[in-house]
């Protein structure tokens, strides 16, 4: 008897030592499957950039700037463009004065200056997102994208200088400058006819009036005013290029964006996914981000670990086409035409 109770107590502690291992197993199984898998870049290609810039490539550099560093608050932008239309009223100085106790980045701030441009951002907010997140994931090569773009319209023979603008070439760069810099003039093109070969068309991009045109060629509206705008710190003169070393300027330094709507993706392999040169992705939406839903407008921010967030890529789905289909219903709202405020 005393031997069966000693079998029976070690075959007990046996099974409890199996039973224990296996518990430990399954858990360390079940942390390896809930630990995301590392993230891997999804660059585009050059040609790719080169399509998705091609819309703003030929526009002054301090304008081009502004577009690249509001493109990464597509919230903002937004937001904005539905202010400006339930603002109409506000005129010149009134105008100015009341964009500027907005808590937008400067760089949408500065789009107010141009109304027209910011609300084309709005319509075409999938296009303006992609745009956002290339210029967070890889922006040298999206600067690199706009001068291979502007070298193709020159060689074309549709970009050279005009009253409206200066352009100058330096070796491998070309700059675009208004010629007085209290009127900005922004060009009208055919984005995909202008640069020579015909390009394609970015889906679900739509022409913009006052800023496109029919046919091959460059044409110019009426010049935006920005005397009232200038004694801002974010206004038109803040911007620009530092073009030999591919580098975005504001107020003579690196621009930074600190908005959380894009991840920054090179960082994720290195473990820095809590921050990074974009202000990095925190896994929440920013304060920012999140005003925009107040204007029917949902900004969506990736898991860590993913490819990109919900306004990346080429052909967006779900959240981001929605927005943009809600951008498009107000085409045409508001006074948004080619001619600036004053």
């Amino acid at each position: 008897m005393m031997t069966l109770l000693k079998r029976s107590v070690a075959l007990l502690l046996s099974c409890s030592l199996v039973l224990a291992s296996a518990s430990e197993g399954f858990a360390y199984q079940a942390d390896q499957s809930a630990a995301p898998p590392p993230a891997q870049a999804a660059q585009q290609s050059p040609e790719q950039l080169q399509q998705l810039v091609a819309p703003i490539a030929l526009y002054p550099d301090a304008l081009v700037a502004q577009i690249l560093a509001a493109a990464t608050y597509p919230a903002e932008v937004v937001e904005a463009d539905r202010w400006m239309q339930q603002h109409t009223e506000l005129k010149g100085k009134k105008l100015a004065d009341e964009v500027n106790k907005q808590s937008w980045d400067p760089s949408v701030k500065a789009l107010a200056q141009f109304p027209s441009v910011l609300a084309n951002m709005d319509k075409n907010l999938s296009w303006t997102s992609s745009v956002g997140d290339a210029y967070v994931n890889q922006s040298q090569a999206v600067m690199d994208a706009v001068q291979a773009m502007r070298d193709r319209a020159q060689k074309a023979g549709n970009l050279k200088s005009t009253p409206q603008e200066n352009v100058a070439t330096e070796g491998q760069t070309i700059t675009i400058e208004p010629v007085n810099p209290e009127v900005v003039y922004v060009p009208q093109y055919d984005p995909w006819l202008v640069y020579g070969a015909p390009l394609g068309v970015w889906p679900g991009w739509y022409p913009y009036p006052g800023l496109y045109l029919t046919g091959v060629g460059i044409a110019f509206g009426v010049g935006f005013g920005l005397g009232f705008f200038a004694g801002f710190g974010w206004g038109f003169g803040h911007w620009g290029f530092d073009w030999h070393n591919r580098a975005m300027m504001f107020n003579h330094a690196r621009y930074v964006s600190h908005s959380t709507t894009f991840a920054n993706r090179n960082n994720f392999s290195h473990g820095n996914s809590g921050m990074n040169r974009a202000g990095g992705f925190h896994g929440a939406a920013s304060s920012r981000a999140s005003a925009g839903s107040q204007h029917g407008f949902t900004a969506s921010h990736s898991e860590a670990g993913t490819h990109s967030g919900a306004f990346s890529g080429i052909n967006h789905g779900g959240a981001t086409m929605a927005s943009a289909s809600r951008g498009r219903s107000s085409f045409g709202g508001g006074s948004h035409g080619g001619g600036g405020r004053r």
